[in-house]
């Protein structure tokens, strides 16, 4: 299942020229990919995803089609783009959806500009960066420029070269990954102030534990209580463990889609 794109373009945003697509019409749902991936790497998940709503599938700074420019890459300046995307797109609000590095912004979307987003969908990364798997943060802290040529085999770095807008870049982009990576964070009191309906979802074997992604959950105000016969005690959040997922097949599961398609159908909860 594929479906072509409606609508694409580069739009120009904090010093970006920021390469989105258009999947799709209906409810707009920001997809936002992971560390040196782009807007293809989703596989099937774009197109289910899109069978109901407008997807708009973005490259962050330095990924895909996105040309980098003179800053570093962070999590918290990506959040700044895509606020400035979803208001040169004319929304007065999205839905945003990321995987990893894309839930890291996602999430940085949600919190500097609460107004902006309806829904947050936050796919396999932690609140706080201790929330990683020891091995995964010994990996991220040994991302440079010299890791380059180690990854010319691999099928990240032949998605990049095939678009974009300058492949010698690579190795400046892995610079700019290491030292985002290296630095540390702890978003959980600012997780805990999110007020919109948000979706967890990591795979029973990701990047991070399931007891993470279960604090996650709570800190937003799930897994609390019972919910009664009615529901009544249901939170705004929700939790969804993948099962036999990892972190490197998560973004192309139709699980995924399956999990987080009736959370974005459903109508906005009533505010109490």
């Amino acid at each position: 299942m594929t479906t072509i794109a409606t609508q694409a373009g580069y739009a120009p945003v904090n010093g970006l020229s920021m390469y989105y697509e258009i999947h799709g019409t209906g409810q707009p749902l920001i997809l936002l990919h992971g560390g040196f991936g782009l807007t293809g790497m989703f596989g099937e998940v774009l197109p289910l995803l899109a069978q109901s709503r407008q997807v708009i599938a973005v490259d962050l700074q330095a990924h895909g089609r996105t040309a980098d420019i003179d800053r570093p890459l962070r999590l918290e300046l990506m959040g700044d783009d895509i606020a400035a995307l979803i208001k040169h797109l004319g929304f007065e609000q999205a839905d945003v959806m990321g995987y990893s590095m894309g839930g890291g912004a996602a999430l940085r979307t949600a919190i500097q500009h609460p107004t902006l987003v309806r829904k947050l969908v936050v796919v396999s990364v932690p609140f706080k960066r201790d929330g990683w798997y020891p091995e995964m943060v010994a990996g991220m802290s040994q991302m440079s420029a010299a890791a380059a040529e180690f990854m010319r085999d691999t099928p990240m770095y032949r998605s990049y070269i095939a678009v974009a807008p300058d492949p010698e870049h690579f190795p400046v982009l892995c610079d700019k990954m290491g030292d985002m990576l290296r630095r540390d964070y702890d978003w959980s009191s600012e997780v805990a102030a999110l007020k919109m309906p948000t979706m967890i979802v990591c795979g029973d074997a990701d990047g991070l534990p399931p007891a993470h992604a279960a604090q996650f959950f709570e800190l937003l105000g799930g897994g609390k209580r019972d919910a009664g016969w009615d529901g009544a005690g249901m939170s705004n959040s929700r939790l969804a463990i993948l099962p036999a997922t990892t972190h490197y097949n998560s973004f192309s599961s139709p699980a995924l889609a399956a999990s987080v398609t009736p959370f974005l159908d459903a109508p906005m909860p009533q505010a109490k």
